[in-house]
């Protein structure tokens, strides 16, 4: 016999993280790539002026001679090579993160360079101007744009294997730059 009272059970949903349904009051798709845009921009932005320094002297950096010097002090071999593979990966790295392109490798090769300074400034305690509290901030924000992908107004879009943004990439790309690392680190003295 047919019941005339309203089915008590509710359809299933399957809700995305960040995607907002008809009744349910989540944060909206854009917020969450606006986010991560804003992320980028002050990230990659930040390295590729750091890369600059060591580069080209820029914003009261020391340039390649002035980098190499404190590569070789720090126990680096061949200090103005390690102060331009160092200045490469940073500008390169940083720009790359800040339009979105290449993102997981992008982000991989800011926490290569990231870990090293990090080894560099460990002794000095965590907290600045001696510690490492920077280089982790830099280090994390890199790691997790590489994981959680560029959002949706970058480049990588464009991009038919990036467009969907897979956890594994990011995460193998992580695991390259800390193996990277790893082999850098073992150079040095």
């Amino acid at each position: 016999m047919p019941s005339s009272s309203p089915s008590t059970t509710a359809p299933t949903t399957t809700v995305l993280p960040g995607r907002a349904t008809p009744d349910s009051a989540t944060t909206s798709p854009h917020a969450y790539d606006a986010g991560l845009l804003l992320l980028r921009l002050v990230l990659g932005l930040t390295m590729a002026a750091h890369g600059s320094q060591k580069l080209f002297g820029w914003f009261g950096g020391g340039g390649i001679d002035g980098t190499g010097q404190f590569f070789t002090m720090s126990g680096y071999p061949a200090g103005n090579a390690m102060a331009v593979v160092a200045g490469l990966t940073e500008t390169l790295g940083g720009l790359a993160l800040a339009v979105g392109l290449l993102t997981p490798l992008a982000g991989a090769a800011i926490v290569g360079t990231m870990v090293n300074a990090i080894a560099v400034t460990w002794g000095g305690g965590f907290f600045a101007p001696k510690g490492s509290e920077y280089e982790l901030l830099l280090t994390a924000g890199a790691a997790a744009l590489a994981l959680t992908g560029p959002g949706r107004y970058a480049v990588d879009r464009f991009l038919p294997v990036l467009r969907a943004h897979r956890l594994a990439y990011g995460a193998a790309a992580v695991l390259v730059g800390l193996v990277t690392a790893g082999v850098i680190l073992l150079l040095r003295k």
